[in-house]
């Protein structure tokens, strides 16, 4: 080393490629390198490749240095493809290139996985290469190389359920029922396993532990065993395994003698006479008391029926349900099926019948949807967003029904108070959420209150629908599960989830300097990418809380 030719020989250069030299990167912030939309970039690069060959004799340390200099100019290259990129790639091109991927991959699994819900017809997949040939704009290499070798690496690897069903109708994100996080993932993690094993083994026991049942159920549970983990935690089936399949037996038989007893005969004659009598003592009642407010009209029109037991058949306000079904999720295809429209009203209709005291109500509703989709889930694979549940055996759909219907009546007697005569239990926990927040964010509360925004005109939606207007399907259904494993979830719980909710868009809320920028923003808040770990985040915010003062109530009392 110490003689000149050694050092001549330390630096002369073994290979073409030396550090600092252009490389091209792929990745989420690189777009695909394209030959012939960047030639004159070839050309380029072709030219100090040639005039490296020649010069391949120089082996000089100052030669050296010049060539590796660019090593240290970060971000000057990179901007300069970028740059090219956005002017030179055809977008087009790489759209319909991805588009043919996923519609081919989605063949192939759908083949290999016999799901005959979705099928791609060979003459889709002609016309869809009848038009990629028609392309003016030579697809790139790399496109090529994806069509060829992506395939081979996807199969393995399933896509996101939305991405590989490409012929079916869009589903927005706000309407997917697929958890992000975990459930959507192609291969369970190690603690998702563990986890899975866990409740398996606790389920198949005789007799089930239901307080280690609502431990594990705290922070999620996988979807393979949420059906049965829901009917035990609701109190729907017994602890004993033994006596389950009897109590499903005679549950749902009951449930179905509600049907024909009440539902089916609801147009009969001498029913509607029962109707014709109560629109008459409404006449009566509004000749005599005109001064009286249309609401109490409308109130006591309502409870003068049920004041003779045959008027009970008369009490559910049968309109009103049929208003409410065809809003319930508009987004998500499967509440739109007039077969499962149909299964919602009969559960409607019923727990209206069996519940006098309250009636139907508006958003109770909203509180079927949860349970039918889960136990959808118990006799399905794959997405159930655009599932038709007309092809399930009626056997199976009687079986949906009946423990929906059952599993909701579990729910609502906890917070019947809710949908009684003016609605005290929802105006408590208003107030209650109101003096809470007071304690945990004054700013907060102080701002709402010199914008003159009252608890109430946002709230009421939150208690009286359990949240389930403000979030995604798939994150009630995550927060359903440890509502249910919590003493009185959805009546106590409920209360610090909300103030949670609140304060975690506390910076959004003091951004807003008006009553109406505020109204809209609390009326309609961005949840709709929210998943697993969101929820996470706020129900153990929520636990903080109630840790804090469900047990000392004077704490948040002024």
């Amino acid at each position: 080393m110490s003689s000149e030719g050694g050092k001549k020989q330390f630096w002369k250069r073994n290979v073409s490629k030396v550090p600092g030299s252009i490389q091209h990167v792929y990745g989420a912030q690189h777009p695909p390198f394209d030959p012939l939309l960047h030639a004159n970039l070839l050309k380029a690069n072709s030219k100090s490749q040639s005039v490296s060959m020649r010069t391949k004799k120089v082996t000089s340390f100052q030669e050296f240095e010049s060539i590796t200099s660019d090593a240290w100019d970060v971000g000057d290259d990179d901007d300069e493809l970028l740059a090219m990129a956005a002017q030179n790639l055809n977008t087009d091109v790489v759209m319909e290139t991805a588009n043919k991927v996923l519609q081919i991959h989605s063949k192939l699994q759908e083949q290999k996985q016999q799901d005959k819900q979705i099928e791609t017809s060979p003459e889709q997949l002609d016309r869809l290469e009848q038009v990629n040939n028609k392309t003016d704009i030579t697809r790139s290499t790399s496109a090529v190389e994806l069509n060829r070798s992506g395939l081979d690496d996807f199969e393995n690897t399933s896509l996101p359920r939305q991405q590989s069903v490409p012929s079916r109708s869009t589903i927005p994100l706000v309407a997917r029922i697929a958890d992000q996080n975990t459930s959507d993932a192609p291969l369970m993690t190690e603690r998702e396993m563990f986890r899975l094993e866990k409740f398996r083994q606790l389920l198949a026991g005789p007799n089930t532990d239901l307080e280690e049942l609502r431990k594990f159920s705290w922070s999620g549970i996988p979807r393979q065993v949420r059906p049965i983990t829901w009917k035990l935690l609701s109190g729907y089936l017994p602890a004993n395994a033994e006596r389950r399949e009897s109590t499903l037996q005679r549950k749902r038989a009951e449930y179905f003698a509600f049907i024909e007893h009440y539902y089916d005969s609801r147009n009969d004659e001498h029913h509607q006479d029962t109707y014709r009598q109560g629109q008459k003592m409404e006449k009566c009642f509004r000749q005599l008391f005109p001064e009286t407010t249309v609401f109490l009209n409308h109130q006591i029109a309502i409870d003068i029926p049920r004041m003779t037991p045959e008027s009970l058949i008369l009490q559910p306000k049968v309109r009103e349900i049929h208003i409410d079904i065809p809003r319930t999720n508009p987004l998500i295809p499967l509440f739109q099926q007039a077969s499962v429209q149909k299964i919602f009203e009969r559960i409607l209709f019923i727990w209206a019948i069996r519940h006098p005291a309250s009636g139907y109500v508006q958003g109770i509703n909203d509180l079927v949807t949860p349970f039918f989709v889960v136990f959808v889930f118990e006799y399905i694979e794959g997405e159930v967003e655009n599932f038709d549940v007309s092809s399930l055996p009626d056997e199976v759909l009687q079986n949906i029904e009946a423990d929906s219907f059952w599993c909701m009546s579990k729910l609502l007697d906890g917070i019947q108070d809710n949908y009684t005569f003016a609605q005290p239990g929802i105006q408590k926990k208003v107030k209650a959420l109101q003096e809470l927040v007071s304690r945990i964010d004054e700013q907060v509360h102080k701002h709402l209150k010199q914008s003159e925004v009252e608890y109430l005109q946002f709230a009421f939606r939150w208690m009286n629908n359990l949240l389930m207007r403000e979030l995604p399907l798939r994150c009630t259904i995550r927060l359903w599960d440890t509502y249910q494993s919590e003493p009185d979830g959805f009546s106590h719980f409920h209360l610090y989830v909300c103030a949670a909710f609140l304060v975690k868009w506390r910076k959004e809320i003091l951004e807003e300097k008006d009553f109406q920028g505020l109204m809209i923003l609390l009326q309609n808040l961005p949840t709709m990418h929210w998943g697993n770990e969101e929820i996470s985040v706020l129900l153990a915010e929520s636990y903080r809380l109630k840790y804090a003062f469900a047990d000392a109530p004077n704490h948040y009392k002024r």
